[in-house]
């Protein structure tokens, strides 16, 4: 039997776009192609403007860009993948959920049962659990990585496939964490593919925790993206 065709798919990264990040688009990609990924997602912090930079800089790369969008919702932060547009923070996690489903888009929970971070109400997402598509099985950026298991056992009992990604705010984490699945061509199949994968790499130190810290003060002094 034909084995298929494998590609590494990093699904959650934050460009400068994110006030937390230091990632510009430029190196973000370069960065990505020489990790060996053939898939990227761009998934921003309540906004979708690093995505076009990001598709411009991999135009002549060969490496695919998924535009997605981290979203604050008023329970936790919900992911969002193959969006067309943006979804506002601050909606209920129910709310969030049709603004992505309605544009076609693919639910996921990023970094779920992470009590430093503003993961989805663990409550909330039994509630839901139904209406969601994957969950985040390996997120680089989790300081420990029992959370990362409670995600997998979670995705695990529900029979919902799990991703994987860097989470990456700097360059030096892009790649550290991926999916290795078969091809893709759309959500249609991305859910299947997904099922069929491997998560990939480990965790980031800690230490990458500081360079959000720099890239806030930064933007309080008055650093914007151009």
């Amino acid at each position: 039997m034909t084995q298929p065709h494998l590609i590494r798919a990093d699904l959650h990264n934050h460009t400068y776009f994110s006030p937390d990040s230091i990632l510009s688009p430029r190196r973000f990609v370069a960065r990505a192609v020489r990790r060996g990924l053939n898939c990227i997602a761009v998934t921003d912090h309540n906004t979708m403007r690093g995505v076009a930079a990001v598709q411009e800089a991999a135009a002549n790369t060969g490496l695919r860009v998924i535009a997605g969008e981290e979203i604050r919702t008023a329970e936790g932060e919900v992911l969002g993948l193959f969006l067309t547009a943006e979804v506002p923070r601050g909606l209920s996690a129910a709310e969030t959920i049709d603004r992505i489903k309605e544009q076609g888009g693919l639910v996921g929970v990023p970094h779920p049962y992470d009590y430093l971070r503003s993961g989805l109400d663990p409550d909330v997402m039994l509630r839901l659990v139904e209406r969601i598509d994957f969950i985040e099985g390996l997120n680089a950026r989790m300081v420990f990585s029992a959370h990362n298991d409670k995600a997998v056992e979670f995705a695990a009992a529900h029979g919902l496939p799990t991703s994987a990604g860097s989470d990456a705010h700097s360059r030096w984490e892009v790649g550290r964490a991926y999916v290795e699945m078969p091809d893709f061509t759309g959500p249609t199949d991305f859910l299947d593919a997904l099922r069929q994968g491997r998560l990939m790499g480990g965790l980031s130190t800690p230490l990458v925790h500081m360079l959000s810290r720099y890239a806030a003060v930064r933007r309080w002094f008055g650093w914007r993206p151009g």
